[in-house]
């Protein structure tokens, strides 16, 4: 039976378009972005079907200039429906063949979007074990984690707080297990900032880890880079 090229050249490109439309209202998400002067929309839009098919979120989008030039930061993690159930680890299942190849794509999907005005380079990577945390849901995913909380206001006279994550009560405050053994609770509005910490010792506390992490330099997230130009 012979086929209608031309008809089906245009059933093909009309179903591609289709796929591209539905792929364009995946919404993604971003736990911190900082990229003035860009298109939120067209980024996102370029990003989001991207990131999605390869099973990872991202965690933070930055663009940014460094001795090089223009630079676009995306720090990737799997996605929770990815991860073994528990393992609450930051960077589990980040590798460099995989920020290899997601880079390769955002590459491909970036130029096509065209929504960046600058020459630049693209950086996929881990935001590392000592990850930031951002929004609620970092909280809940991180739970049994070692953590360090910056507050606004200080708290029983401490503006620093260690110990264990416990997730998000009802009310949507931060339950952290302190080193005292007391259960707290931060309003979220409250933390000025907070960040995972890497116990380096079983049975070493989390304060202890902050010092060693405050010193430390040669744990670098895992990343890969692709020298870029926009159209």
């Amino acid at each position: 039976m012979r086929r209608d090229n031309l008809g089906g050249s245009q059933r093909t490109r009309s179903t591609q378009r289709v796929r591209f439309f539905i792929f364009c209202l995946h919404r993604m998400n971003v736990s911190y972005e900082k990229i003035p002067g860009i298109d939120r929309e067209k980024l996102h839009a370029a990003l989001g079907p991207v990131l999605a098919a390869h099973g990872v979120e991202c965690v933070e989008c930055i663009w940014r200039t460094d001795r090089s030039g223009w630079l676009l930061e995306i720090s990737i993690e799997r996605t929770l429906s990815s991860e073994p159930v528990g393992s609450g680890i930051p960077g589990y299942g980040v590798t460099i063949d995989l920020c290899a190849d997601i880079s390769r794509d955002l590459s491909a999907a970036l130029d096509v979007a065209d929504c960046i005005p600058h020459r630049y380079t693209l950086e996929v990577g881990s935001p590392g074990v000592e990850r930031a945390l951002y929004v609620r849901r970092d909280y809940e995913r991180f739970t049994g984690q070692a953590a360090r909380l910056k507050l606004s206001e200080p708290r029983a006279g401490q503006a620093v707080i260690f110990g264990v994550l416990k997730g998000v009560d009802d009310q949507g405050a931060v339950l952290i297990e302190t080193e005292q053994g007391e259960l707290a609770s931060i309003e979220f509005e409250k933390i000025q900032s907070a960040r995972i910490l890497f116990e380096w010792k079983k049975g070493t506390g989390a304060r202890a880890s902050a010092r060693r992490s405050e010193q430390r330099t040669s744990d670098k997230p895992k990343k890969a880079q692709s020298p870029q130009r926009s159209r």
